[in-house]
């Protein structure tokens, strides 16, 4: 992310229409071809407490959040006592005039006179912060249209005139700050994706047509985005009445042949480990998105952590193969979910997709999909051979799966240990066979892994003074560190980044591994748990590791800092 870059943060209570300004904001900046990072911080409640929506926006792609503020809209007087110390030099403060805003290089807006009524106060702020990045009114008009079409003419035009006056009144004002340069015109589309909307779209691109879930933050956006996108498309849905039904649904869906996906967090997941086992000895096909979030418990309900990787590697009793995939990017939402399906698919056992609530809210740029670069998902026999055997022993471990009712041959399945025709029994030999049998998926799980991409301070890069060991969502974050650390020539600095975090093959990383100088692993959580899945696997251990379990994303300066005692 270049210097030219602006970090804009809009911060007040619930129920101030933070959102929307936001949204509008980031839709605007978008339009006017620039790439943008848009982290949204929120409490646990409907009213009252700090909020506040970040947009980070530059003419190159912005891989991170940051610490530093160039823009703060302040909808209250807490929302400076809170963000006045990340304030860049030069900075501008955006507020009401009736906010204390001494010692600061600020424009003090006269609400009042700017909006009929209070109700009007955030299209104000959005008018003037509209106006200080030089932004057309215009593009703010056009989305303001389409944001309350819907609510009829009246509210439409009553939204604009207060947009124009604002913007306008931002034109007379004098005050220090530059806004960012202006792009060439006809920049490329780009779709404004979280990444739970991508994760939805990559399940509709594979055939999702059912989803079942117990509402849970932040994973609910999965299947609301699902049921939105998904209803023209034949998907059935269900809001269950817990996530023990939630899972089981879904199991039932996939054994009469639909392309079932389950979304949850840590503490939903929890209660659905049990349907887990059920989908991996019955071997029916199954995606679950697990969002994480702080824990135990509750813990912080609406805050981002990298902390359940240990609880999905182990979630369920016995022994049976699963792929886990930890997409570090808008774009690996959507690819990885789609992949996840054609596993699941494939070899017919659960697959499991780890976000968090930094990745599932943020929103960022991204190209449109290619639908036709993607491969085509296994499907189900539509005809059995004759006899036939659900659980019959192959050398692959894949037994012949049949739809219920696309074959003249009975389908059975069920929760006990069974012989090769799904009877139950509790013989020794057949206990081998069928527990030998699933393990063998395994085998083909291993040959389809995705390898971690390696980045490094030059393309012909072969080892590094200092990798940085890092997966799922912190990508950015070692990125931008990286970059930092290499442009002042001190050490050679790689990055080295898991997307698929289980099953692991050496052969695909150890020597950058073991040609590094230094290893230091980068993970959202208080315990390195990718790092000690690393030594567990490998016998690689990390010495050193930059953890964050506050509840916040990982930044660059937030590496930078950690590296400091360590490099």
């Amino acid at each position: 992310m270049p210097d030219t870059g602006i970090n804009i943060v809009i911060g007040g209570e619930a129920g101030q229409g933070l959102a929307t300004l936001g949204q509008i904001m980031a839709r605007a900046v978008m339009r006017a071809g620039y790439h943008l990072l848009v982290k949204q911080d929120y409490m646990s409640r409907i009213r009252r407490g700090h909020n506040f929506f970040s947009i980070r926006m530059g003419a190159e792609p912005v891989l991170a959040v940051t610490e530093a503020i160039d823009i703060l809209v302040a909808m209250d007087a807490r929302t400076i006592e809170l963000h006045r110390d990340r304030l860049n030099p030069g900075a501008v403060v955006i507020a009401g005039d009736s906010i204390d805003t001494a010692g600061l290089n600020a424009l003090r807006v006269p609400l009042k006179d700017l909006a009929p009524k209070p109700l009007f106060y955030n299209v104000v702020a959005l008018g003037v912060l509209g106006g200080a990045v030089c932004a057309d009114v215009a593009i703010l008009e056009d989305l303001l249209r389409q944001t309350f079409g819907k609510k009829g003419d009246a509210v439409v035009q009553a939204n604009i005139e207060v947009v124009r006056k604002a913007h306008a009144w931002v034109g007379e004002q004098k005050y220090d700050f530059s806004c960012i340069a202006p792009l060439p015109k006809n920049a490329e589309k780009r779709l404004m994706l979280n990444g739970n909307e991508a994760i939805a779209m990559g399940a509709l691109a594979a055939g999702c047509n059912f989803v079942s879930f117990y509402p849970m933050t932040p994973a609910t956006t999965v299947p609301t985005a699902l049921i939105a996108k998904g209803r023209s498309l034949g998907l059935v849905h269900d809001q269950a009445e817990d996530e023990i039904a939630a899972i089981n649904m879904a199991i039932g869906a996939s054994y009469a042949g639909a392309k079932a996906l389950v979304a949850t967090s840590g503490g939903g997941f929890a209660l659905m480990v049990e349907g887990v086992s059920l989908a991996g000895v019955s071997e029916t096909p199954l995606v679950v998105v697990v969002a994480q979030r702080p824990g135990p418990a509750t813990g912080l309900a609406t805050r981002t952590e990298q902390a359940d990787l240990n609880l999905v590697l182990h979630a369920g009793h016995g022994e049976f193969p699963r792929a886990i995939f930890a997409p570090g990017t808008v774009e690996e939402c959507y690819y990885l979910t789609h992949h996840a399906f054609d596993l699941a698919e494939q070899y017919q056992t659960p697959m499991f997709v780890l976000t968090d609530q930094f990745l599932a809210d943020s929103y960022r740029d991204v190209p449109p999909f290619d639908l036709d670069d993607l491969p085509q998902i296994a499907q189900p026999l539509m005809e059995a051979p004759v006899p036939y055997s659900r659980y019959a022993v192959t050398d692959d471990g894949v037994s012949p799966r049949v739809v219920p009712g696309f074959a003249e041959v009975l389908v059975r399945a069920d929760s006990h240990e069974h012989d090769e025709q799904s009877h139950m029994t509790e013989d020794a030999a057949n206990r081998v066979r069928q527990n030998v049998k699933r393990l063998d998926k395994g085998n083909g799980l291993m040959q389809d892994v995705i390898g971690p991409d390696y980045y490094g301070p030059d393309e012909n890069d072969e080892d590094a003074d200092l990798v940085l060991l890092c997966w799922g969502s912190s990508l950015g974050a070692c990125l931008e560190a990286a970059e930092t650390l290499n442009k002042k020539a001190a050490r050679r600095v790689a990055v080295l980044h898991f997307s698929q975090v289980y099953p692991l093959r050496e052969e695909q990383f150890m020597d950058r591994l073991e040609a590094a100088g230094q290893v230091v692993a980068v993970e959202g959580n208080a315990t390195a748990q990718f790092a000690r899945l690393v030594a567990r696997e490998t016998g690689f251990t990390v010495t050193g590791s930059v953890l964050r379990f506050d509840g916040r994303p990982l930044s660059p300066e937030y590496v930078l800092k950690g590296l400091e005692s360590i490099i």
